[in-house]
């Protein structure tokens, strides 16, 4: 008896040491590399920064505004075409009622150009006849453009080029003297609207150093005469007290043709 309980002794005795070891027995430790994160920059918000369009300028009247428009082209025009960008703009404003008249509006014809022989879009306009044919342009610009044309291309209008690009008087004098014009006023409202709105600054723009200011001699300039319409050499000379054939020499002509705002040297 004694022996069967000192085995169930030892065997408890055992049995309580192996389960303490099992308790205390440590789990093997886990390697774990610690990952540092940097926090990834907030992305930069795009700044969609909306530019304001530029205020339209403000004009003083309909006439300013029309200059602002077309001066631009109208110096390119006198660049290619040699004719007075003064004119060219003096011309715009009164053909088309500075851009506010019918033809403009509706056919960007700033010149009042009649067909004539015009292939292209036409529109028709009660002018110095009922339903006249004007040409019909896509763009101002080519208005500008078949103005000069006009004028150069016509051997009716070759003596203004013979004028001196900075002499607007002589320039809008002659235009009605070819016919441009039936308004008797024509010239005078041309050299009022230059004058008032100081158009001739943008021919000096565009001839830079060349530009002289041009003062057309007058009959009260001693010793010359400014010719005018109807004017005759016969009567020139008469009014001066001298005979065609003295006039001619004074003035190196051959001939007894006169152009209107031709100077005439009438004294000896």
């Amino acid at each position: 008896m004694k022996r069967i309980l000192l085995v169930l002794f030892l065997a408890c005795a055992l049995f309580s040491c192996k389960s303490k070891k099992h308790a205390v027995a440590k789990k093997p430790h886990k390697r774990t590399e610690r990952v540092v994160t940097k926090p990834k920059p907030k992305s930069a918000e795009t700044k969609t920064e909306t530019v304001a369009p530029k205020p339209a300028p403000k004009f003083a009247s309909s006439v300013d505004e029309y200059i602002y428009e077309y001066h631009k082209i109208a110096q390119e025009e006198m660049a290619l075409y040699k004719i007075p960008a003064s004119i060219t703009l003096a011309q715009g404003i009164l053909e088309s009622g500075s851009g506010k008249g019918r033809l403009s509006v509706e056919a960007n014809n700033h010149f009042g150009i009649k067909c004539h022989g015009w292939k292209g879009a036409k529109i028709y306009h009660d002018d110095d006849a009922a339903q006249e044919c004007f040409r019909k342009y896509k763009d101002p610009k080519y208005s500008f453009r078949d103005h000069s044309l006009f004028l150069s291309e016509r051997s009716r209008y070759s003596k203004l080029f013979k004028l001196k690009q900075e002499d607007y008087k002589g320039w809008a004098k002659g235009l009605r003297a070819a016919g441009y014009a039936t308004d008797r006023k024509y010239p005078e409202k041309l050299i009022s609207l230059i004058e008032r709105y100081k158009l001739y600054e943008y021919d000096e723009s565009v001839l830079g150093k060349n530009y002289v200011k041009y003062e057309t001699p007058t009959a009260t300039t001693i010793g010359t005469y400014v010719v005018e319409k109807g004017d005759t050499l016969y009567g020139i000379s008469k009014r001066f007290n001298l005979s065609v054939e003295q006039l001619q020499k004074l003035n190196g002509l051959r001939g007894t043709n006169l152009d209107i705002g031709q100077v005439l040297v009438v004294q000896p």
